[in-house]
């Protein structure tokens, strides 16, 4: 074949170019209608099938196989009934009736078709004149999230990946913020040798020790505060060390305080840390991950009362918002913050031109550039239920966790540990045990592990563990609008 006439051939195809990867509208509407079909059916069944599969990684490898890359392609619709299929039957579900494992919760059904909506789009919420709506609304939900858990309303914000990044995006603030600019081109030169210092509890998220590995601060920078009986941290062993490092020639920047900590739900006594800072000239960040959501609670903790004095605050919506995942939160109190820390303008970014009221370009506000729609889910949400909707389905979960307790604390043959939020710990303790204290313990632990081990393998309800002391207990974390009290007598 010649060259003009192959020349000639592309210029034909290219006129009338159709992808391999496009579907015409009809295509789309006859496989997005079955997909939608099979959710609502698999959503329906839930609480008929195990929460888990129970399966191997060998056995589950088995069932995807391992081909190699395909020459040539598959029906849209094929492929997508394929693959529901595996997902319906190898996934463990978060949105089991009894999935209570770890803090992710049960799903909002209008979440699954906000990410269609979001990705049919498929606006790039890093710069306004990339994503005009998209902008505008994550902008209103966070200061609707800011808004609900009583937050400053006109703070500064965004929607990251979950827990981690949102705290890491209040840690990168505070070292910007109160260790001066210089952080920013020099690292830590611009400190004259003295090192930084960061304080929390044990109880703290390992978040914290990502943070001060990536981010130049080091992990031995961490100063953990030892906690009370709640277990809250030691507000005068926190004095105390501030005190010491101050004299010691370091430069303590940033306390930490636990918004709902990971194990048990235990909430620092915010407001005491938040003097303690003020007092220090410390930033003060939250980590409300999860506990952050029942700050106005009527019934919540008193120590969430106050979430309004901090300088940064995370909080997950796929944590106690009920959005599917990723969506967490950072929250900063003053916008400018942000912008400090996170700002360049490259010449290829041109996106306040011509555009008389300056926009929210949300690249100067994080890490991500490029950035998905994460708030569609979370603002639909919002919008379906309202603030009282939502504070019915925190109260509710937190009532269901009481009950357990209840439950628990009765049974001859369990001991309850712990209850906080909606986290409930306890341990099974078998009758007439012998043995001296040392060999008692060690049993015990050992014992509930591979309860736990063959609890979640059954596929009959889903909880974690939890360490306190030295003691291995069972843990659930009831975060999910689908659990019943029928579930947790269960």
């Amino acid at each position: 074949m010649s060259d003009t006439l192959k020349t000639q051939k592309t210029i034909e195809r290219l006129q009338n170019r159709i992808a391999p990867i496009e579907m015409s509208s009809d295509d789309f509407r006859a496989a997005g209608h079955g997909l939608i079909d099979a959710i609502a059916d698999f959503l329906t069944s839930l609480p008929e099938r195990p929460v888990g599969p129970g399966e191997t990684p060998a056995e589950v490898r088995r069932v995807l196989g391992n081909p190699p890359l395909p020459e040539e392609g598959t029906s849209p619709h094929q492929l997508l009934e394929e693959t529901a299929n595996l997902m319906f039957e190898h996934s463990l579900y978060n949105g089991h009736p009894r999935f209570w494992g770890y803090i992710t919760s049960s799903a909002a059904p209008i979440g699954a078709l906000a990410d269609l909506l979001s990705s049919a789009v498929n606006p790039n919420v890093g710069g306004w004149l990339l994503s005009p709506m998209a902008s505008e609304i994550e902008a209103l939900t966070i200061n609707w999230i800011a808004e609900l858990i009583g937050f400053p309303s006109d703070c500064g914000g965004l929607l990251v990946s979950g827990g981690n990044v949102a705290n890491s995006v209040g840690f990168l603030v505070a070292r910007r913020m109160k260790l001066g600019e210089d952080v920013r081109t020099k690292e830590m030169m611009g400190l004259n040798g003295r090192q930084p210092i960061v304080y929390c509890s044990r109880e703290t998220h390992t978040w914290i020790e990502k943070a001060a590995d990536q981010f130049g601060i080091g992990t031995n920078a961490i100063r953990w505060i030892a906690t009370n009986e709640k277990p809250q941290i030691d507000s005068d062993a926190l004095r105390m060390q501030i005190d010491k490092d101050k004299a010691d020639g370091y430069a303590p920047f940033l306390v930490v305080g636990t918004g709902g900590s990971t194990a048990v739900g235990a909430v620092d006594d915010l407001p005491e840390l938040g003097e303690i800072c003020r007092q220090n000239e410390l930033w003060f960040h939250i980590d409300g991950a999860y506990g952050g959501f029942a700050a106005t609670l009527p019934e919540g903790p008193s120590e969430l009362k106050d979430l309004s004095k901090a300088d940064s605050i995370a909080i997950d919506p796929h944590k106690w918002m009920y959005s599917a995942l990723e969506a967490g939160c950072i929250l900063v109190r003053a916008p400018e913050a942000l912008i400090d820390t996170f700002s360049y303008h490259p010449t290829y970014y041109k996106f306040d031109e011509a555009i008389e009221e300056a926009p929210i370009n949300f690249y100067e506000y994080g890490p991500q550039n490029s950035r998905g729609f994460r708030a569609l889910k979370v603002w639909l949400g919002m919008r379906q239920v309202g603030r009282q909707g939502h504070f019915r389905m925190i109260a509710e979960d937190i009532q269901l966790a009481d009950h357990l307790y209840g439950i628990v604390d009765q049974h001859p043959e369990l001991e309850a540990f712990t209850q906080n939020l909606s986290i409930t710990t306890f341990r099974y303790v078998p009758r007439n045990l012998i043995g001296d204290q040392m060999q008692t313990e060690e049993y015990l632990n050992k014992l509930n592990e591979e309860l736990l081990a063959e609890l979640q393998n059954s596929g009959k309800a889903f909880i974690s563990n939890a360490l306190i002391g030295e003691k291995y207990l069972l843990r659930s974390c009831i975060v999910n609008f689908c659990t019943s009290l029928e579930d947790v007598r269960a």
